[in-house]
This record gives structure tokens, sequence and C-alpha cells, in this order.
């Protein structure tokens, strides 16, 4: 059973490969998607991250979401050496680059709960897969050709684990270096993580590509970690063990 659906900002797709799921067991997971997207998004002005930004939330008042998703940011920019920050140049708090990738693991956990084995869940390009597909094969996740996006370039199978992909090549310049603010990010289009879950692999996917070409050195020694960059000549870069995870096993 697969099912998509606008929110958050993307689309959020949902597959269930297991012969008991329901059409309600899509709908609890699109409920709680629903659910942070009214705390999270930055252009609902009666959301709690505006309300946050607006001054009109106190600190005391923030909700459990918050605090753990504020305080896993903090964690990323420390690890980062500030790349990772969500404080906008403009002063506001944008937690989008990593809040996704934090839902969508929080949504894989709840089909775990609910007794399901073999499930895929895609939030614009971050992804976390769990056992197999309907044809009783493990997952395969394609990474798109960012000049020529009907090509794939890699495919991977990431088992248990979680992927996520930044770039430029769809939304424009959207992701910023906190650590120069003024300098575009020009010389890389796109930088895919695989991670031990989806989130590990969006937090640092993002602060990495803020980095530019010296974001897959990043990845590259974090444990646990593998990545794959392309510039924006077309040449891909890989860490040493990212070929590990395009072979069918």
């Amino acid at each position: 059973m697969k099912r998509s659906k606008a929110i958050i900002g993307t689309i959020i797709t949902v597959e269930i490969a297991d012969s008991s799921a329901r059409e309600e067991d899509i709908e609890k997971i699109f409920s709680y998607f629903e659910g942070i997207e009214k705390r999270f998004s930055i252009f609902d002005p009666q959301s709690e991250i505006s309300l946050i930004n607006n001054g009109r939330l106190k600190e005391e008042e923030w909700s459990p979401q918050i605090r753990e998703v504020f305080e896993l940011a903090e964690r990323t920019r420390v690890e980062s050496s500030g790349y990772f920050n969500i404080v906008t140049p403009a002063g506001n708090y944008n937690p989008s680059g990593i809040v996704k990738g934090w839902a969508i693991l929080k949504a894989s956990k709840m089909l775990l709960t609910m007794g399901f084995e073999n499930f895929y869940i895609d939030g614009g390009g971050d992804i976390q897969t769990h056992g197999k597909n309907k044809s009783g094969i493990p997952w395969s996740v394609g990474i798109r050709n960012p000049f020529k996006q009907e090509q794939i370039v890699k495919v991977i199978y990431p088992g248990n684990r979680g992927i996520a992909t930044s770039g430029t090549y769809i939304r424009g310049q959207h992701i910023y270096n906190p650590i120069n603010k003024e300098s575009a990010i020009t010389d890389i289009v796109s930088l895919t993580v695989i991670g031990p879950d989806v989130c590990e692999a969006d937090r640092f996917a993002t602060a990495a590509f803020a980095m530019g070409k010296k974001g897959i050195y990043f990845i590259a020694e974090l444990d646990g970690f593998e990545g794959y960059l392309i510039d924006s000549k077309g040449i891909g870069t890989s860490t040493i063990g990212f070929a590990g995870y395009t072979e069918y096993k």
C-alpha cells in the first residue's frame, strides 16, 4: 500500500509492504506529519515556531517537540563547527533543515510500534527504509542527476538505514553557509548522505552541503556515515565505503 501527500513543504510518500496494511494505518502517519506541519511551519503565522519567532510564545511555554528539535539542532551546530545553524541571517529560527528527517524517523518508529516490518517513508529525498519491498527484495533508492533529473546516476540499497540529499538543483539557493552568510554555495549541487537513520543523515547532509566541496570529507570522517557529492561540473565524489551500498545483497 502506497500513498503520497503534500505536507511540511514537500511530498511525503509512505509505502507499507506488509499485507496487513490498511488505509487507516497510512492515514495515521499522515495525520502525524500534519501535526508536525502545524507546529514547525515557518509559513503558518499560527504555528508554534512562528509564535516563537514573533515573540508571542515564551521559552517556558515551548512544547517538548520544539525543545527536542532545538537541542538536536544545537548539538549539530557544535558537531559541524558551526556549519549547521537554525538561526537565519535575519535572526529568526528556521528548523526546516533538520525537522523533516527527525519527523520521518519518528513516523518510522510509529510504524514499527504498529507491527509493520517492511516500509519506506520518503519526504523530499529524506528517506527511511525498513525490511523489504512488496517484491520481497531490499528497498533501493536512486540518486538523480541534478542536470538531467530523469536520469539516475546511482542506485543505493540502504538496508534499515536512512538517506538524505541536500541540493540546490530543485529549490535553488535555499541552504546558506552560516560561517560566511554572504557567500552562495555554487561549487556543488547535490550531496547524498547515508547514515544510521534518516534523522542523522538529514542533519549532517545539511551541514556538509553548507561546507561546499569539503563537505564530503566531513562525512568521510563521521563514524557510520557514507556520502556521494556531485559538483557544479557534474563530477561525483564518494566516500570510501559508499560503494558497499550500491551493490544488491
